[in-house]
């Protein structure tokens, strides 16, 4: 089974890949879907729905795992976020591929033992766990395979 974790973006999107058989994970690969280039909201949206669908397309993940928005001192980036998440839930949807999702607090907590984990703590925890042969250099991809983490954990234990 394949679970592909987001971590929303409007400028950076990761996803994650995680594959697992019965309670063991067999294989695991992170990336960030880059549309910042573009200052345009609306075709950095077209543009990330684009791109995520080509994931979806080429992996056929069974499960997907979103992080959920976070309140934020910045209501602008609130709202832009907002129209990223709903950008990838679509494509989800185009897709019927069923949805989870978690708050970055549960995430941290399942990838990390702690709920307020750093960035940093996230990264060494998904490394130490999966022990990644190519290590992407945005923190999206790695936070992206902590939200497929915690939908696995969720998964192992029911």
């Amino acid at each position: 089974m394949l679970i592909l974790g987001i971590d929303p973006g409007s400028r950076f999107c990761g996803y994650g890949l995680l594959q697992f058989e019965g309670r063991k994970v067999v294989a695991a690969g992170c990336e960030v879907i880059d549309v910042s280039a573009t200052k345009d909201i609306s075709e950095r949206l077209k543009l990330l729905h684009e791109q995520i669908c080509s994931v979806i397309h080429e992996y056929k993940p069974d499960l997907a795992a979103v992080e959920t928005m976070f309140l934020s001192k910045h209501v602008k980036s609130i709202f832009t976020l907002g129209h990223a998440r709903g950008v990838l839930l679509l494509a989800l949807a185009q897709y019927q591929i069923p949805l989870a999702e978690y708050s970055p607090r549960e995430i941290k907590k399942a990838i990390a033992g702690n709920g307020n984990a750093t960035k940093q703590q996230v990264r060494y925890m998904v490394d130490s766990i999966f022990k990644l042969t190519q290590k992407p250099a945005k923190d999206d991809a790695y936070d992206a395979l902590a939200v497929a983490y915690c939908h696995f954990n969720r998964l192992r234990f029911i």
